[in-house]
């Protein structure tokens, strides 16, 4: 679970929001979001499997709960056909980011078969994750699919997904109007309000949110 921007996080969601300086333009770390959220209302989406890793049955995973590596503390968790796979061995993934990992899954050492887990996503029931404690409480995977507008009630966008490249949540948002997303910080500056059960989200963006990438400086050398 998660709280509101700029508050204690915990549970699968991820904390440490971004301070108001961070980037929040189109111009995103050339890193693969977040997928949607469990189209399934009674699932959590907690992770997603990526590439095999080596010859003996490791395979990288993309964690989405607060501390990467708990994921395997979950126990059972459901594969997108219904069946149930447990993780072991979880650690960071050398040179990646925080929530990349390598794990093993349990009785799966067939490189064919950690092959086949490539793009499945892993969810567990949403009861399994207890109740909010508070009524501000919330899950990540609740965000994507909201609209954002802004204080005077305008629509901006949609939140499509709820990446993290590092430094803090991010949301990231197709404009309403079309076009490249951008990205916007998850904190209390940046999204003064929630309305999850309304559907909707309240954000102070800053005027560039969508502006294109402008040139780079003649002494950039990427």
């Amino acid at each position: 679970m998660a709280r509101r921007p700029g508050s204690f996080s915990r549970g699968p969601a991820r904390p440490e929001p971004l301070g108001p300086k961070a980037v929040t333009s189109a111009r995103k770390p050339a890193a693969k979001p977040a997928p949607p959220a469990s189209p399934d209302p009674d699932l959590v989406l907690l992770g997603e499997f990526g590439r095999p890793h080596g010859l003996h049955g490791e395979v990288r995973l993309k964690s989405y709960t607060g501390d990467p590596a708990a994921i395997a503390d979950y126990g059972p968790l459901r594969l997108p056909d219904g069946r149930t796979v447990e993780l072991e061995d979880a650690r960071q993934a050398p040179g990646g980011a925080p929530d990349l990992l390598i794990v093993r899954v349990k009785g799966v050492s067939d490189r064919n078969a950690v092959e086949a887990l490539n793009r499945l996503t892993l969810s567990v029931a949403r009861d399994r994750l207890g109740q909010a404690a508070e009524e501000d409480e919330f899950f990540l995977a609740d965000l994507i699919g909201l609209t954002v507008e802004d204080g005077s009630g305008t629509a901006i966008g949609t939140v499509v997904a709820v990446p993290n490249y590092g430094g803090g949540d991010l949301l990231e948002i197709r404009p309403a109007a079309g076009g490249p997303t951008a990205l916007l910080p998850f904190t209390k500056a940046f999204v003064p309000s929630l309305d999850i059960a309304g559907g909707r989200i309240v954000a102070d963006p800053p005027e560039d949110l969508f502006a294109p990438p402008g040139p780079k400086p003649a002494d950039d050398p990427g």
